[in-house]
């Protein structure tokens, strides 16, 4: 089943005991940033989701769903 960001950011965040505040930190956006992808009232921009993928250390891919592994 392919989930949509939404999901595959829970999901990240919860394999990885990572709160919305030490993700936000760590891509350099506000958590509330992160609350709004979470509820799905926003995705994140190009610059965004690279900065996630290098802080990471793993492929853009996961995060826009192309892959399921990280």
């Amino acid at each position: 089943m392919e989930q949509n960001f939404t999901e595959i950011l829970r999901d990240f965040l919860s394999e990885n005991n990572i709160t919305q505040t030490e993700f936000a930190k760590k891509i350099g956006v506000k958590q509330s940033q992160v609350s709004e992808w979470l509820r799905g009232k926003a995705k994140p921009g190009y610059d965004t989701l690279k900065a996630m993928a290098i802080a990471f250390n793993i492929s853009a891919d996961y995060f826009l769903g192309i892959t399921d592994t990280y």
